[in-house]
Order: C-alpha cells, then structure tokens, then sequence
C-alpha cells in the first residue's frame, strides 16, 4: 500500500508505467513520420482550387495532451487508488483489534459505522493482517483469536446493535487476556455516549497497542418512560451535546380502531441552548391516549429514542355500584367512599345504571355489597366479563344475609358462602380480630408489606371446596380466605370477603387497599417503579425492543424476571427493554430510567480520538475508468473535426453516437465497482420464468414454501402458457429481488424482522410493479381470536413497509377473473379475507359489465392467512403432501386453491389488461354491432 496524503494506492507497481508517457509523447509526435517537401513546377496548376477535405501535417499538441491524459487514468486505475485509505491502523508490526460498543446509541449510524469498520477490514485484507472483532453490548463467551480479515468482512451483513449498553467490566476481564497475543493496534467505535468505566476500559487498551477511537459527532438522542400529570402526557427527551438550541418532533403511535399501529400524534421538543433535557407534552382525549404504544423521536431509529407505554397512561374506566345511594348516608358511611378515593387520582369511574355502564365498555366493575341483580343485568354482566371484564365484589351485610351462592355457586361469585357472615373481636365473640396472613407466592399481592394496623372484624366465609384453594388470593392469618377469584371466560371475578368500607376491616384505610388496586390492575400505576412493590412477583417478556427500536417477540432462552430486578437493573441481555406483563398488568421497561441522563463521552488527553464525518474508504478506479473513457471519446469526435470530418449531419450523428457510448462506458465503469458478479442463483432466475420464496429460519416451512411453488408451477406448466422453472429461496437480507415476478412469504412467530437496507430493497421491488404474498398461515387459529401470533408478526413486518391502502378482495377484481373465475381463494384452510391493494375511489362500473373499470398496475401486496403453500405442495412423484377438508370438498377445495395461484401468476405476469373489456361496448358501437 503506497499512501499519499488522503490517497492511497493498492498496487502501487502500476504506477511505474507513468514513466512511458514521455516516451509515448514522443512517439505520438514522430509517428507518422512529417511529410517530405518537394518542388514541382506544375503545383501551380492547383493553385486557386479549394479542397473540402484538410489533413494536418502533425497532431495538435492538445491533442496529444488529451490521449496522454486517458492513458495516465487507465494506469492509475489499475493501480487501485483509494480515498482515505484506512490504512493507518495497521502496519507489519502487529494485528488489529477492533472494539465496537454496537449499543442503541450506534443504530442511528449503524450503516456508517458498517461502512468505516468493513474500510479498515479490508486495508488489514489487502495487508495480509489478521484481525480480531469484539462487540461490548455482545460479548462472547470465549476470547476471540485473529483471524483473517476476510472472515469478519462476511459476518458484517449479520452484525447489528444491541438495544442495551456496552458491558465495560466484563470486557476488561475477557481484553485482559489478549495481553499474550503481542502487539497489536485497537480500533475502538464508540457510541459517543459517556458511560461509567470508559476510561478504566481505554487503560486496558492501551496496555495492549496503540488505540484510536472513532466516535460520532453527531448528537445522541433519548426518551425516558411517560408520564401522566394533569391530564397531559410528558416524555422527558434527553441528548449528549448541549451547545446549541435545537428541536426534535416526537410521534405517539398507536393502533387505529382495525389494530393497524399508526401515528396517533405528534409533539415537538425544543432545547434550548446548555440544556440536555427538555420534555414533550401531549394532550390526548381518552379514546386515543388509551391506544398509544409507544413514542418515537422521528428520524432516529433506535432503542433509545423509542420510549413504551404501558398501564401508566391507560386510565381504567371503572364503573362502581352499591346496593345505597349517597343520599340515605353520611359520606363517610358510603360503601363507595373509600374506593372512590382510592380511584379518582387514576382511574375514570362511570355513573349510571349497569345495563347503561356496560354500553361504555369499562375495564373494571365494582359491586359494593350488592347481593341480588336483575335477571336482565346478571345476563348482561355475566356475557361481559365472558368477553374479558373484571368483575370486583365486596361484602357485606345484604350479601351475608342473602343466599346467594349459597347451595350452588352463583355464575356471578367465585366461591360458595355459608349462611351468615363471620364476626370477630365483638361483644358477642370469643376472639380478636384477625391481622392477615403474608400473600403466598401465587397471588398477585405477593410481596406486598402487610401494615401490622389492618385487622379484620367481620366477614363472609367462603365453603370449603376442594377448588377453593386454587382460588384464594389473600387470607387472614388462621387461614380463612379473605380475598377470592376465579376465571370465567376471558375475565376473571374477584370477591372482597369485607366491605369497601371500614366497617367490617380497616384495609380500606391503609395504602394496602391502594396497592391491591393496582396489583388487580384497577387503578393506573404510577411511572416511577419501586422495587419494594414489585418484590416477590415474577415477570413474563412479552415483546422485547431491537436495537433499531422495533418490538419483537421475547428470544426463547429468555425467562421469567424478578419484580425488583425489573424494577431498577440496567437493561442487559438477560434484561432487554420490552413489554413485561402477568396476569393482571402489563409494565415497559425502556432503556433509559427516569432518573438516568445523557452526556457525551469524556476521553484522557492522550487519547486519539476521531469525532469528525469519519474516513470512510472509497475506492476510485471505477471513476477513473469512466474519466479515461470519456477521454477516448472526446479524443475521437476532436479527432474528425481536426480531419474536417465533423461538420453537418455527420457531426450530430457522431454526438449522438460518442454520447451514448459514454453514458454506457461510464455505466458499466461504475458497476464494475459497484455491483457484484451475477451468481447462479441470479442467472437462474433470470433466464426463466422463477417463483421465490423467503426463508425464514422454519425448516419445516421452507420445505413447505418450496414444495407449494414447486406444485403450483407444475400446474401451470400443464394449464397456462407459463412454464416456470423450479422455485428459489432468497434471503433478504442478500439477494437481489428484482429478478422474481412474485415472492411467497410465510409468515412464522418468530421470524427475523429485516434490517434497513433489506427494507430499501423490498420497498424498491414493491414500487417497480412486484408483488409479494404474505400468508399467516392461521386461519384455523383465527376462528378463535382476531389477532394471532403470526398476525402480529405480519404487522411488526409490514410496518416499513411502502404498501399502499388495502380493501377486501372485492368480486369484480382481475384477480378473480385473470384465468378462472372465481368466488373467493381457499388454501388449505377456508379463512378470512384476502386483502389487496384498494381501487381508486373513482372506479365505476361500465353499463353492461359486471365489473369497474379498476387501476391498471399489479397490486403489489396480498395478504391472506390460508396456507396456500400447503394445498399446492406436491412431492416429486406427483402426490399431494397434505390433506385439504374432507372428500371430495377437500378435493374440490384444493383445486380451487390451485386455480386461485394460477389467477395470481397471470395477474402478476399479465396485469389487469382483462380491465380493458370496459370498452367493448364502445368497440362493439364503432364496429355497428
């Protein structure tokens, strides 16, 4: 490598052919050789006559400068030049080492810090330097060893950013031992973000070799968890540098009424200058700060600057009901008095009659010692909590002296009680009052601080049962249940053995009966998470944040979470921000804490640190190809004008002809750098006609998406015109997809979301007339509930996504009729609708036709959840791989499912060109029939 400055050059030889130009000047000049002059009296019978064609008795030297110009950038070319080699990390003396930290402050620039890190991989390539690669925020097990370069430049594609911290103190220990490997130069890519033991950290480096860091200039951005205050929502916004004023827009997403996830609404947050914290206010009604999920800071794609909501901004809707009225007691005598107090800081209570209450749709129902309903509202109430509704019930003297649930347990109670309550520590009674026992480990009050003043003096008594057990949340210290519940349907029935007041017990008057609120997810909980609150409960992943700050479901080796290590531990590998939920609630844990603040990262003054734009190599012998190319063609239309040639006609046809070889030369120039050799894969994909279908991590479903395409092709080999060739697997992440006409894409739980630049591609595909067919694959789950696994996964994959507004797939679409007609597009299974993009809202139906004139494009998505891919799937020998219904529905359910995938080829081959018939009656008219 021969560095000059900024420029480098890979095979430096080559350039010793620039000591040939003079000599080819020369040459130049005395080839052909200046004409002999000779004196003959009859020239002078020529003179007067006027020649249309000159020649000139030597090359103009400009000329000559221009060909020796094109020569001089074909030698350096080939000599490989580079800009901002990254050639300085490395040298004969060592190896190199590079430490990235691949937290979430890196996503922003994750494609950069690719690009700088694959530069200098590929100087310590050209070297013949070997290389070692460790990641902070993803440490290996064992210390890794040098390996040739080339090696780690193939797993850049896969590498992405973790969305916690880098681990400095584990990384000192594993970077201890590297000390044995001799001399080597460290390249450390920091986030810019300061962080405890930093510098402790740059001391082991150093220890190692010379260390340069490389870290961005550009401003780290953050959200801590939301809060509820006032009837307003603020998001403290964080950031590292604080020099000057600045704004960022922050976006509340949530689902719309069809559960798509959209922007609900947006904030601005101003910084003003010194300042590194500011907060973003949103004022949301209700309806919609219920549906919000998450907020983002628009344009920076990371953990960080995404901030989830859970129960915090969900103010529950709680309709409360007792069997007196406020006016025949004192307000302290109401049964409701405390439980109002308890719940108005935060929670929305709702009045009225119950058959009214339940038209709101509350989250929570409370009956305070109400003992008979109307057979009409017990109907209505039982249905309600069927369909997920919490149903609270407390005692008292109405419910002790009636019989319900007595003989048989009431629809409506979760135990059966004994006739007559239970009074304790009266005049009339042997004992004391009771205190209560501490919450076994089952009950969402587990780890909850019993106050020592919370007696009980009366109750009503559950009878003994052999479910009863299974059923008791909290119990009084000689074991009689003191809080009961049971599950019916989706919701659940929750018995208060005492009154909502305070004169059976003095629970209602302690913060205990706040925190049971909470616990049972009755009332809001508050933002900040304490971990005394949360001791003792076990927490389950629900949805886990990527390092980009998109949701994806929990990996498989992670379990449950302590309460108090979810409450306040850094978020890590075994604690990943996400949605943390039990049975009851649902808790975020974001990657910033309330308290935790940002600043940029502070190293000792010796150290080499790179906070500029960053040197990124960029190779250049593309670009000099197309400049010497550019020159020859110059050099040939100056060539003709010099000879007299270039005048006229001829002169425009040679522009035209010399323009277009140009823009084809320098085309081709910059895709020899550019652009990759076509493999087999693609050569196969582009000289016959190939269905593809994205593989997603699923054996069992990748054979099954190959064995679907494979019998579908069949059958259009022997129905259609079409005869297409075996199908192919892509990977998103890598191949190109321009190549395929359609693109199956089964869609599994667990399937990996793209990154970025996969994005860009699929978004290109979709805009330049492909189509992808998603296909959940549940539409026997769907019968039971709307929103499945997979369907949620479909929404997490489709959200950067350019698709465009989509309709059930209406009758009268080409789909429908591009080869068969059809009615609706059964797979193995008979499902939902199948969703297409929408008509134009203009379309209108021809008189006389059946069907509207629709938009002439390919739609470029369909989605449906039928298995399709099953019911086509063959084996080799021509058999059906899986079965479809019953007899012969089944047999006529699987041609049809065949007969939709031949309709979606021609569509996607053909378009929507069967739209033309519209104007038949207009053809018809100008033919006079």
């Amino acid at each position: 490598m021969l560095t000059l400055g900024p420029l480098g050059f890979a095979q430096p030889a080559f350039l010793l052919l620039l000591i040939l130009l003079p000599i080819l000047w020369w040459m130049l000049r005395a080839v052909p050789p200046a004409p002999v002059v000779r004196k003959f009296p009859a020239v002078g019978l020529l003179l007067g006559l006027k020649d249309d064609e000159n020649q000139t008795e030597r090359t103009p030297w400009w000329l000559l400068l221009l060909r020796i110009f094109a020569l001089a950038a074909v030698i350096i070319a080939f000599a490989e030049p580079l800009l901002n080699p990254q050639n300085d990390e490395v040298n004969e003396d060592g190896n190199i080492l590079i430490i990235a930290d691949s937290s979430w402050a890196s996503a922003p620039n994750w494609s950069r810090r690719q690009e700088q890190l694959s530069g200098v991989l590929a100087d310590a390539a050209r070297n013949g330097t070997l290389a070692a690669y460790i990641s902070l925020a993803d440490l290996p097990n064992e210390v890794p060893v040098f390996e040739a370069a080339e090696n780690i430049i193939d797993r850049l594609p896969s590498m992405s950013p973790k969305p916690w911290g880098p681990d400095d103190a584990s990384a000192e220990q594993l970077l201890a031992e590297f000390a044995d490997n001799g001399p080597m130069h460290v390249v450390w890519f920091s986030d810019g973000v300061a962080r405890e033991g930093r510098a402790d950290l740059y001391e082991v480096l150093t220890d190692l070799g010379s260390v340069r860091i490389i870290e961005p200039s550009a401003t780290v951005y953050g959200l801590a968890g939301p809060i509820f205050e006032g009837g307003d929502i603020r998001v403290p916004v964080l950031r590292t540098f604080d020099g000057s004023d600045a704004e960022v827009q922050l976006s509340a997403i949530g689902s719309d009424p069809s559960g798509v996830e959209r922007v609900l609404a947006q904030a601005a947050a101003e910084f003003v200058a010194g300042e590194r914290e500011t907060v973003a206010t949103f004022t949301l009604p209700p309806e919609l700060r219920n549906r919000v999920t998450q907020f983002r800071i628009t344009g920076h794609n990371s953990a960080g600057a995404t901030s989830l909501a859970d129960d915090v901004l969900k103010r529950r809707e709680v309709a409360l009901f007792s069997s007196d009225s406020e006016d025949e007691a004192l307000a302290l005598l109401d049964p409701l008095h405390y439980l109002r107090q308890a719940l108005v800081p935060s929670a929305d209570l709702v009045d009225g009659a119950i058959a009214d209450a339940l038209l709101a749709r509350p989250d929570v129902i409370i009956l305070a010692d109400v003992a008979q309903l109307a057979d009409r509202d017990e109907v209505a109430l039982e249905e309600w909590v069927n369909q997920g509704g919490l149903l609270v019930r407390f005692a008292g003297p109405r419910l002790a002296a009636s019989d319900v649930s007595r003989a048989q347990e009431d629809p409506l109670m979760p135990v059966r009680l004994r006739i007559g309550g239970r009074s304790i520590g009266g005049a009339m009674s042997w004992g004391s009052p009771r205190q209560l026992r501490p919450f076994p480990a089952e009950s969402p009050f587990f780890g909850l601080e019993i106050p020592s003043d919370v007696v009980v003096t009366s109750q009503v008594v559950a009878e003994p049962d052999p479910s009863l057990a299974s059923r008791v949340l909290a119990s009084l210290e000689d074991g009689t249940p003191l809080v009961t519940r049971k599950t019916l349907g989706q919701g659940q029935i929750v018995l208060f053995h005492v009154t909502a007041s305070a004169n059976w017990s003095t629970l209602p008057l302690s913060g205990l009966f706040v925190q049971m609120m909470e616990r049972l997810a009755i009332s809001t909980q508050s933002n900040q998470l304490d971990p005394e609150d949360l001791r003792g409960t076990v927490w389950t992943p629900l949805q886990v944040l990527d390092g980009y700050g998109q949701l994806a479901p929990p990996p498989s080796n992670l379990g449950g979470i302590q309460g108090e290590t979810l409450a306040d531990a850094v978020v890590s590998a075994q604690l990943p921000p996400g949605l943390y939920g039990n049975e009851n609630r649902q808790i975020a844990r974001n990657v910033l804490l309330p308290d935790q603040t940002l600043s940029p990262s502070v190293w000792p003054s010796d150290a080499v640190v790179d906070r500029g734009q960053g040197k990124v190599e960029q190779h250049l012998k593309g670009v000099l190809l197309g400049i010497a190319l550019a020159l020859l063609l110059l050099d040939g239309m100056a060539s003709l004008w010099v000879s007299g040639r270039f005048r006229g006609a001829r002169a425009a046809r040679a522009m035209v002809v010399f323009g277009a070889l140009a823009l084809v030369g320098v085309d081709r120039a910059q895709a020899q750098e550019e652009l990759p050799p076509l493999d087999d894969k693609a050569y196969a994909a582009t000289s016959e006609v190939v269905m593809a279908y994205v593989l997603t991590g699923d054996a069992e479903v990748d054979e099954i998406s190959r064995a679907g395409l494979w019998g579908l092709g069949k059958v259009l080999f022997q129905r259609t015109s079409i005869e297409p060739a075996d199908p192919i697997a892509i990977d998103l992440e890598t191949d190109e997809l321009s190549f395929y006409p359609m693109i199956y894409w089964p869609v599994t739980e667990n399937q990996a979301i793209p990154t970025p630049a996969a994005y860009a591609r699929l978004n290109r595909y979709l805009h330049k007339g492909g189509l992808i067919l998603f296909d959940t694959q549940d539409a026997d789950e769907q019968q039971f509930t709307s929103v499945t696994a997979n369907t949620k996964r479909l929404r997490m994959l489709a959200r950067q996504l350019d698709v465009p507004p989509l309709e059930e797939l209406p009758s009268d679409h080409v789909l429908n009729r591009s080869f068969y007609l059809l009615q609706d597009a059964p797979g193995r299974y008979v499902g939902p609708p199948v969703w297409v993009e929408a008509a134009p809202a203009n379309a209108e139906r021809a008189e006389g036709m059946p069907f509207r004139n629709l938009n002439d494009g390919v739609t470029p998505v369909v989605i449906g959840a039928n298995d399709w891919a099953a019911a086509w799937a063959m084996a080799p020998n021509g058999n059906r791989m899986f079965t479809v219904g019953r007899g012969r529905a089944g047999d006529r359910q699987r041609e049809i499912a065949f007969r939709f995938g031949v309709n979606l080829m021609m569509h996607v081959l053909t378009g929507n060109y069967k739209s033309d018939q519209v104007h038949v009656p207009d053809l018809l008219d100008r033919l006079g029939q």
